[in-house]
């Protein structure tokens, strides 16, 4: 996200249900969380590209399937808050995700309608533009909110004082759940994860964002091009299941964990944090202000415990 991106002008809007029930169980990009059905109708989670394969010395032309990259724009009540490249589905729990992780909302009954939209001027609904109608009484949106359009993990954290922002924006302490999980689940997490990835055994190129139970039972699942946006979309499913505090919940993620994936863990009362890859030292840093528990290179029967390290147990 960078700063800059103008309001827009006017939009021509698809009116979308407002919520559905959150799946206790894996949702995959074609179930019917998967932004009401407009997956179906954009086509667009895969796409095939010809390329030009290489083996043992020869090459040959052939297709390959590969995941679908797309803009997609949030708005509030018509203004722009943000851009992010997303893959198409679960377009409605990003928005849910994104809203609570930057401190938007707070539940579910904070958004009134969200619709697809169109610009004034598009002939066709290209599925790329939400914009969320927020509840009468909700706080406008917050400054550091609108400032940061096009936003990564490597601008506009500060360390002290990025910690003390989500301190002050959090409703949760993760720091008082009492939720215990043995080693030898957070073990089993990362396969659990990668077997239930539909669409990544087709590309090899998604993230995954997973919610467990403390006995290692996947209750959600989401898939994206982008980590942030894999977080925010199991989290915006949860949200609009009003399951907020996830309380003994363990988020898993398929890459590394840097301090934005840690900030929206927090803001949705996550306590238990892991990666496949490393943290970062802010990450580190922000897990052990919230009092998480943060764990890093979960690979077979090994880990590094950054933080929390009480929660977790050899049997």
């Amino acid at each position: 996200m960078q700063a800059g991106v103008p309001k827009l002008r006017s939009a021509v809007c698809t009116a979308a249900p407002g919520r559905t029930p959150f799946e206790p169980a894996v949702l995959r990009w074609h179930s019917r969380a998967s932004g009401y059905g407009a997956a179906d109708l954009m086509g667009r989670i895969t796409a095939r590209r010809t390329v030009t394969h290489w083996d043992g010395g020869r090459a040959r032309q052939r297709g390959d399937t590969l995941v679908v990259e797309e803009p997609l724009e949030i708005r509030a009540g018509g203004d722009a808050l943000a851009v992010t490249m997303r893959t198409p589905g679960d377009d409605f729990d990003l928005v849910h995700g994104f809203l609570l992780t930057e401190g938007v909302i707070t539940g579910p009954g904070d958004v009134s309608t969200l619709r697809y939209c169109a610009g004034a001027d598009d002939d066709l609904n290209t599925y790329n533009m939400v914009d969320a109608t927020l509840a009468q009484g909700v706080a406008e949106v917050p400054d550091q909110v609108r400032r940061n359009f096009y936003t990564t993990s490597s601008c506009g954290v500060c360390g002290k004082a990025s910690i003390d922002a989500v301190r002050t924006l959090s409703r949760f302490d993760p720091g008082a759940d009492d939720i215990r999980i043995a080693s030898e689940v957070l073990a089993g997490l990362p396969a659990t994860l990668r077997g239930a990835q539909a669409v990544f055994d087709r590309t090899g190129g998604l993230h995954a964002a997973g919610l467990f139970g403390p006995d290692g039972t996947l209750v959600g699942l989401r898939e994206d091009v982008g980590r942030h946006n894999a977080v925010d979309k199991v989290i915006g499913a949860a949200v609009r299941a009003d399951e907020l505090p996830l309380k003994g919940r363990v988020l898993l993620v398929s890459g590394r964990v840097s301090f934005e994936l840690v900030q929206k863990a927090w803001m949705a009362g996550v306590p238990v944090v892991a990666a496949v890859s490393a943290p970062s030292t802010l990450a580190v840093d922000l897990a052990t202000e919230a009092g998480m528990t943060l764990i890093g290179f979960l690979r077979g029967d090994t880990m590094n415990v950054y933080a929390g390290a009480h929660r977790v147990s050899r049997d």
